[in-house]
């Protein structure tokens, strides 16, 4: 695919690298030379200098013929205004923008279509994170929860602790233990070496282990690999911007809610907005404000200011202090490598949005893109087209599917039946697949894997 990216900033950047490396023809505008120039001398990509928006820095970026342009500079207004000359002038078929600003997202309907503000596809990273942050909340120990099928199966990561009923056992001992509830351990990661997990393969303390089951399955799987944590009551949340607002109005009436806010201004805004939640002005890199407000009382701590410095500084000093479980917003991928055991869970927005992203640019009919691991494994779910002579995977048994070295079936949604992946089950046309990518790299594979046209004639 010829595809234009606007914005050579981390999301852009990051995006560039994975579909250069996936064979497309690939293009990033800028306003900053060095940073493109930075980005072309390790990719393979085309390389434009000039404002996003502008008519001539679409021509020169290849507009009149590309599939797809991709907006993720950090205007909201450059972004839309960049997709309304492509289809104005160039008539480009796919159009996705990075929408942030809360007040555009809520009249999303009215205003994102052909005949006002022509863009395909929205992507709203505030709302992405927020989303991912209510998951975890919502799922005690875990470090990752992923919804495919319109969260009728999961894809969960959590650590193996000692004491754990399967730490130590096989992992077919899963089955003994929970003879009525299926699931499937899709990958295994050991000091950060990916492990394919075998029915003979022995779960050790501090795996990270991923599991995916029928959503009403997830914690009884989760008590096997861990001691089960106590469902959430009290979050406190440092920053009270986009996301710490978004996050306190969506989980308000279920959790005791506090919100800490440097700006009082801005604390007056979110005492109107939110109902019942407590707003106090103040920063938490403060030990008398955590103390006198009992951080050690508190389930969840969420760190998601703006400032990845201030997150850090934050998290850890609330951990010592006694908070339970430590969530921290990193933007910068050099952070997110270096946090030690202080921080349970490093949030990256943009992995979260280069996973939503690419959902929208893979080959094929790919519903769920969720990039795994800081980027280096994939989730995916890919619907099966085609019958026994046209597809690779249709008709046959999943021990029959010459899958690429490393990729792994988790689960097959058949309408609302959930099927955990099994080597006797049959693949059927319109089944929704759910595949680990242990190695993203495979991705290619797996498209011309599921590809219509590609089977045996």
């Amino acid at each position: 695919m010829k595809i234009i990216i606007l914005g050579a900033g981390q999301v852009g950047g990051t995006l560039a690298e994975h579909l250069a490396n996936e064979q497309n023809d690939i293009t990033v505008v800028d306003t900053h030379a060095g940073k493109l120039r930075a980005l072309q001398d390790r990719l393979d990509i085309g390389i434009v200098t000039g404002g996003a928006s502008h008519p001539n820095s679409l021509y020169k970026a290849g507009a009149e013929d590309a599939d797809m342009l991709i907006a993720v500079t950090n205007s909201d207004e450059i972004n839309m205004m960049a997709c309304q000359v492509a289809h104005t002038l160039f008539n480009t078929p796919t159009k996705i923008s990075r929408v942030r600003s809360p007040n555009y997202l809520a009249h999303q309907e009215q205003l994102f279509n052909r005949d006002h503000i022509p863009v395909d596809v929205i992507i709203g990273p505030e709302q992405l994170v927020t989303n991912n942050i209510r998951q975890l909340i919502a799922n005690p120990g875990a470090l990752q929860v992923l919804d495919f099928a319109d969260g009728r199966v999961q894809l969960v990561a959590v650590r193996a602790y000692h004491g754990g009923p399967i730490v130590g056992q096989e992992l077919q001992e899963i089955r003994t233990h929970m003879p009525k509830v299926d699931t499937r351990v899709a990958a295994i990661f050991r000091h950060d070496r990916a492990i394919l997990p075998q029915g003979d393969t022995v779960v050790e303390a501090d795996d990270e282990v991923f599991f995916i089951a029928a959503r009403e399955n997830i914690r009884a799987v989760m008590s096997e690999l861990r001691k089960v944590d106590k469902p959430y009551k009290r979050v406190m949340i440092a920053g009270g911007g986009n996301i710490g607002a978004t996050l306190a109005l969506s989980i308000e009436g279920k959790y005791q809610v506090k919100v800490i806010e440097r700006s009082y201004e801005r604390c007056r805004v979110l005492s109107e907005r939110l109902k019942h939640t407590i707003v106090l002005n103040g920063s938490a890199s403060e030990p008398q404000l955590l103390a006198q407000e009992n951080i050690e009382a508190n389930d969840v701590f969420c760190a998601l200011t703006n400032n990845d410095e201030s997150n850090i500084m934050m998290s850890m000093l609330a951990k010592r202090m006694g908070a339970k479980k430590v969530i921290t917003l990193i933007t910068n991928p050099a952070y997110a490598e270096l946090v030690g055991d202080e921080i349970d869970i490093a949030i990256s927005p943009q992995q979260i949005t280069i996973g939503s992203l690419l959902t929208h640019v893979r080959k094929g009919d790919i519903s769920n893109v969720h990039s795994l691991r800081r980027g280096a494994a994939e989730a995916i779910e890919v619907t099966a087209h085609g019958d026994a002579y046209s597809s690779k995977v249709v008709g046959r048994r999943l021990d029959e599917i010459q899958l690429p070295e490393g990729v792994t079936i988790g689960a097959i949604v058949r309408g609302e039946e959930v099927l955990i992946a099994h080597k006797h089950i049959v693949v059927e046309t319109d089944d929704h697949v759910i595949l680990f990518l242990v190695d993203r790299r495979k991705i290619n594979a797996v498209e011309k894997l599921f590809a219509v046209g590609f089977g045996f004639f």
